[in-house]
């Protein structure tokens, strides 16, 4: 009855937890500005799962992406059994689906190779990560933090499904040995070859047993609770990032309401633009982009798949797109701890714009899409790159030199190059 008094608090504790720092990345996803995302539910939830549950966009790199599956689906597939495992902890039983029979026997000898898929999946993912150090595990923006915090991830993993492989293997040794409570039930293919490395004894084998299934249990609910903190925030919020992610084709402008209403009323002297709240031009912080651009950042998976195809990062240049998003989702979170301390309306004279993005970065973008093209879960670095442009060129007017020259044009050629309209077709004459 202990037992089950301390497993009953421990898991409400773990849930109530994890439903307070949700709500707190939820309220700084809503310091953005509205956007409707609501249209083509139909296409939007056939997005869904081809990107985030089918992981369609992975396959470009075929290896990593069959790894990848498999930590995923085995990850989250075994964590069915969490649901016996709760039962068991609640009530004091021990396997209580054991009753299905075959079909028991059959979901737990295929949890016990994903098991191992994923063991083998995460050592891999470490080799790569800390061994071979692939390049794009690499930059200025890839600091202590977010490279231990990858790596804990895999270790955490790996001895999840250490625990769940041994706990199973003691189960069974159990069994056979015919000790009080532990059912006849459970195929295991994987950890019966574990068996000859346990102890004989049955006192020992409970004791084992029980550890490995407090700690994997008790393991579940940490790192539930650690993803609110880390990049793997993606397992959860990937499908509605996918589910909201833009539909429109890739690179076209969104046109500001204000601008429009100004542009008509100067061609239509009649028309009368619509009451509206006075806006900012494009982005300076955080609360200027959409909950669209924000929701981006806490979904992003920092694989650095977007700065490995950036023309810019790869010519040297100072932009990484990955650094975007990462400097997106540590401004939200800096202006969420302002809140709690000291309310909404807290200056604390910083902004998104030049405290963490330089201008350097931002007019370093071609513009051409590459990375909305390569992350696997459809974030869109570029939307806030040009939200960022529009309040420079737009509040400040403040852009490079060749920025300037071509609007300069552009209001006095109507085009880009410094040509006289009446010029503009001098190359076709044959004299």
């Amino acid at each position: 009855m202990v037992a089950q008094i301390l497993f009953i608090a421990i898991t409400v504790a773990a849930i109530a937890l994890f439903s307070y720092n949700l709500r707190k990345v939820i309220r700084n996803i809503r310091l953005g500005r509205s956007e409707n995302r609501s249209d083509q539910p139909q296409k939007r939830l056939m997005t869904m799962l081809k990107v985030a549950f089918g992981q369609t966009k992975m396959f470009f790199r075929p290896v990593p992406a069959l790894l990848h599956f498999v930590v995923y689906a085995g990850f989250v597939i075994i964590n069915i059994e969490v649901l016996e495992i709760m039962i068991d902890g609640i009530f004091g039983t021990h396997r209580v689906f054991s009753g299905l029979g075959l079909f028991y026997n059959a979901l737990i000898g295929s949890f016990e190779f994903l098991a191992l898929g994923v063991w083998l999946g995460c050592v891999v993912f470490l080799i790569r990560r800390n061994l071979i150090k692939l390049k794009r595990f690499t930059g200025v923006e890839m600091t202590r933090w977010p490279r231990s915090d990858a790596n804990l991830i895999l270790i955490s993993e790996i001895l999840l499904m250490t625990a769940f492989l041994i706990m199973n293997a003691a189960d069974a040794k159990l069994q056979t040995m015919g000790a009080g409570h532990y059912t006849s039930a459970g195929a295991f293919p994987v950890s019966q070859y574990l068996q000859g490395f346990l102890p004989a004894s049955e006192s020992a084998l409970i004791a084992l047993e029980r550890g490995c299934w407090w700690f994997h249990i008790i393991g579940i609910f940490c790192f539930l609770n650690y993803l609110p903190y880390s990049k793997h925030f993606h397992i959860l919020f990937a499908f509605p990032n996918t589910y909201f992610s833009n539909l429109e084709p890739k690179g076209e402008f969104t046109n500001m309401a204000s601008v429009t209403n100004e542009v008509k009323a100067m061609l239509d002297p009649s028309f009368t633009p619509p009451e509206a709240e006075a806006g900012r031009f494009g982005a300076k912080d955080v609360n200027d982009l959409t909950w669209v651009n924000l929701m981006n950042a806490y979904t992003c998976t920092e694989c650095g798949r977007c700065t490995a195809v950036c023309p810019a990062n790869i010519t040297g240049k100072l932009l990484s797109p990955r650094k975007i998003m990462m400097d997106t989702r540590d401004r939200m979170e800096q202006v969420g701890k302002n809140i709690d301390k000291t309310g909404n309306g807290f200056d604390d004279g910083k902004s998104l714009l030049d405290t963490h993005i330089s201008r350097e970065e931002i007019w370093a973008c071609t513009s051409c899409n590459a990375c909305t093209q390569a992350c696997p879960i459809n974030i869109d670095p570029l939307a806030i790159i040009t939200e960022l442009r529009r309040y420079a060129v737009m509040e400040e007017s403040q852009s490079p030199a060749s920025i300037n020259t071509m609007l300069g044009n552009i209001e006095n050629n109507g085009a880009p190059w410094k040509y006289a309209p009446a010029d503009r077709f001098n190359w076709a004459d044959e004299s």
